[in-house]
């Protein structure tokens, strides 16, 4: 039994017959085409013995498309825009300007630069799609190295950098978080030292350590060490429990819009205070998309 083999559509002969049933005359075809008339004749009688059924009626003064011939001419017309389409879509996706980024990032990155980076982003590559998923420094490590994220933005230091490459992405500094209600939310500056005795609600080290070893070090720097009553897994959880006052709480200074009428904030001065959050992603190769958005993000 012969095996079927499907008909096989040669681009250049549906360009030569478009240009033809749209002149409805081959000099002006030819011309249009750039080649001399008697290829461009040959071309469509080819084009007719494949396709098995005339698609041009030549008379003397006169062409003119069969019925065969108008169907051929919408479908050809098709078949060219999904070429090119075809075309288009390789070229973006090999120049990044298509395909989908996975991008993980810490709670306070997006209270500082980030939101206006992604929106300049995604105003220059419309057709990339950008994931976002906001997760801890330990998760968006783990999941660089599992490859189920391709670009993190991280609160440093990383103990283990191995495999994975780090660039300064944005910088912070840590402020005190008190409930609007207690005694100290009037003042005009509270400093580190007059929390000895509150109790605090932290983040928990085992999914930041970079975070949470500074905040017990700006602790210890001032003799005394955090009385840790509660702790959450976000840093927006975090600002809830200061909110109904299960304490208080050192936080990054740009989350200090969040629930400004329940929480009173108060940047924490000099340089153990502040902290940069790195953008990160593993050792070699990336996929275009990645790397345009990874260049985008550290400009």
């Amino acid at each position: 039994m012969t095996e079927y083999e499907p008909p096989r559509m040669d681009l250049r002969l549906l360009r030569q017959f478009v240009a033809v049933a749209e002149e409805l005359h081959f000099t002006r075809a030819a011309i249009r085409l750039g080649m001399s008339q008697p290829p461009l004749t040959a071309a469509i009688r080819r084009l007719e013995d494949e396709v098995g059924a005339t698609l041009i009626e030549r008379g003397r003064k006169t062409v003119r498309l069969t019925p065969a011939g108008l169907v051929m001419l919408e479908q050809a017309k098709r078949l060219m825009r999904a070429a090119e389409e075809a075309l288009a879509l390789t070229r973006d996706t090999a120049e990044g300007k298509r395909g989908k980024v996975r991008l993980g990032y810490v709670g306070s990155a997006m209270y500082g630069r980030l939101p206006a980076a992604l929106r300049a982003f995604r105003r220059a590559c419309p057709d990339l799609r950008v994931d976002l998923h906001e997760m801890t420094t330990v998760a968006q490590v783990r999941a660089l190295r599992e490859g189920t994220l391709d670009l993190g933005i991280v609160v440093p230091p990383l103990f283990d950098l191995a495999g994975l490459s780090t660039a300064v992405f944005d910088e912070d500094r840590l402020a005190i978080a008190l409930p609007a209600g207690h005694p100290m939310a009037r003042e005009d500056t509270v400093d580190v030292a007059r929390l000895t005795h509150e109790p605090f609600v932290c983040w928990p080290r085992t999914e930041g350590p970079g975070f949470h070893d500074q905040v017990v070090s700006l602790c210890e720097e001032q003799g005394f060490a955090p009385q840790v009553e509660q702790e959450a897994h976000s840093m927006h959880a975090v600002l809830s429990l200061v909110a109904v006052e299960a304490g208080v709480a050192i936080v990054p200074a740009s989350m200090r819009q969040v629930r400004a009428g329940e929480i009173a904030y108060f940047p924490i001065a000099g340089a153990s205070a502040r902290f940069d959050l790195l953008l990160c992603r593993r050792d070699g190769a990336v996929s275009a998309a990645t790397a345009r958005l990874e260049a985008a993000l550290l400009q």
